[in-house]
């Protein structure tokens, strides 16, 4: 739910905002938290409303006690410290931060004793005022406490940091730091979950894959439209969520992305956004593709990143590259000519997992198991173009299955990029590397009579 002062961006030369930021609207003109009257907590007992307190939390709830609804605030408290962190606050100097909230079965009942403020508007899972928020009752304990996460993240950035900022930023953040693990009483937050068990009812993963599959794949643009521009759906919300996974995990984004909470509360956050992104705009974008295309859970973003690198022209003798069997696309710092054929030729034995056992790989890949279309473990090559237009369909998307080896011939001028056929969530336990020789095709010599 879009719960803060939304300013317009100004006018700005940057490509993202001029190509990719539209316009973002107020959706909601709240600029402080409602005063509601002081609550009897007695008469609130009588009529079946339970008060939880702890450090940084007051809970209201007409749930019945449980050892998963009664653990919240402690869960709550845990993560104040790790929104310090993440955002650079000092958590000693706002040790007495707070929150109330409301977690709802009946909401008739908290109407009824002036707990939900007539002004608030009517919202389907959770909402977030400054110090206040609401949270409907979840089917399962991860997502009822995904949402108290995600709200109280914007409740935190509303009140230390003055603003959440942009739709886009604003909702992708609050999932991405909701996302969490909660074992032996200790909250990890910030976490891809490994599979739909161990995150029920959250739902972002399945529909983006469905989307991508069906040719849905929304690019950027779409992505940062969110909001009254753009889509509110459900969906919407898993691509803030992916955008916001991606820039903060890629090795090559998370530093500049974690410089934007300095900015949340400034008219010009799209341009600033812009601006850091805009030396490397078309890696991102073609970053992205590969990204919304290979998203699994348990997605190990930082390994299957793109590693972006023009290529050299080709020695004339050829040149062997090596190929590490536990990341995603390398660039082989060769760059190889339109229209001239190049002999691929591979070599090499590396692991691809260790569970139920060992098993071992050549190039060609093992054909007791595929993934997207082709052995697991096998070859694969692509050349990106020197040139091209951020957005551009990436070649990274329609790769040349290489195996022991194979010729091709490239239709524009760039830089061959290697990997394995392998998930984005199951390199971790790949292990070696395979070496593959390059060379140029050369004309026969011609004999004369």
């Amino acid at each position: 739910m879009i719960r803060s002062r939304i300013r317009r961006p100004s006018p700005a030369r940057p490509w993202l905002v001029a190509v990719l930021l539209l316009p973002l609207l107020p959706l909601v003109a709240f600029s402080a938290s409602p005063t509601p009257p002081v609550p009897d907590d007695a008469q609130l007992a009588d009529s079946g409303i339970r008060k939880l307190d702890s450090v940084h939390l007051t809970l209201y709830t007409d749930l019945p006690s449980s050892p998963e609804v009664d653990v919240l605030p402690k869960v709550f408290d845990q993560a104040f410290p790790q929104w310090c962190r993440y955002f650079g606050v000092d958590s000693v100097k706002h040790a007495r931060w707070h929150v109330t909230a409301c977690l709802i079965q009946d909401l008739q009942l908290f109407q009824q004793h002036g707990l939900i403020p007539d002004r608030l508007p009517a919202f389907q899972n959770g909402f977030s005022w400054n110090d206040r928020l609401w949270v409907h009752h979840q089917r399962t304990d991860y997502y009822q406490r995904h949402l108290l996460l995600h709200e109280g993240t914007h409740s935190f950035m509303n009140t230390l940091l003055g603003s959440c900022g942009p739709p886009w930023y604003m909702e992708g953040i609050a999932d991405l730091l909701a996302t969490h693990t909660w074992r032996d009483g200790r909250l990890t937050l910030n976490v891809m979950p490994a599979s739909p068990q161990e995150a029920p009812m959250w739902g972002r993963i399945g529909p983006l894959q469905r989307a991508v599959a069906q040719g849905r794949g929304r690019p950027l643009a779409e992505v940062v439209d969110f909001g009254p521009n753009g889509r509110t759906d459900a969906e919407s919300y898993a691509w803030c969520w992916a955008l916001a996974a991606m820039l903060d995990t890629n090795p090559a984004y998370r530093r500049r992305f974690r410089r934007l909470p300095q900015w949340v509360n400034q008219p010009n956050f799209n341009a600033r956004f812009s601006e850091l992104f805009s030396p490397d705009r078309r890696d991102l974008f073609d970053q992205w593709q590969v990204f919304i295309a290979e998203l699994e859970y348990g997605d190990d973003i930082a390994r299957s990143a793109v590693q972006f690198k023009p290529g050299r022209p080709l020695p004339d003798d050829g040149a062997s590259v090596t190929v590490a069997a536990d990341h995603g696309w390398q660039s082989s710092g060769l760059r190889l000519e339109a229209g001239q054929s190049y002999q691929l030729r591979a070599t090499g034995r590396y692991q691809l997992a260790t569970k139920p056992q060992v098993w071992w790989c050549e190039p060609n890949g093992v054909s007791i198991r595929y993934y997207h279309g082709y052995p697991l473990g096998m070859l694969l090559a692509a050349v990106r173009p020197d040139h091209g237009a951020p957005g551009d369909p990436t070649p990274l998307l329609r790769p040349i299955p290489v195996g022991l080896g194979t010729s091709l011939t490239p239709d524009q001028t760039g830089t061959l990029y290697l990997r394995i056929n392998d998930s984005s969530a199951e390199l971790a336990d790949n292990t070696g590397d395979l070496t593959v020789h390059v060379a140029a095709d050369r004309p026969s010599p011609s004999h004369s009579q």
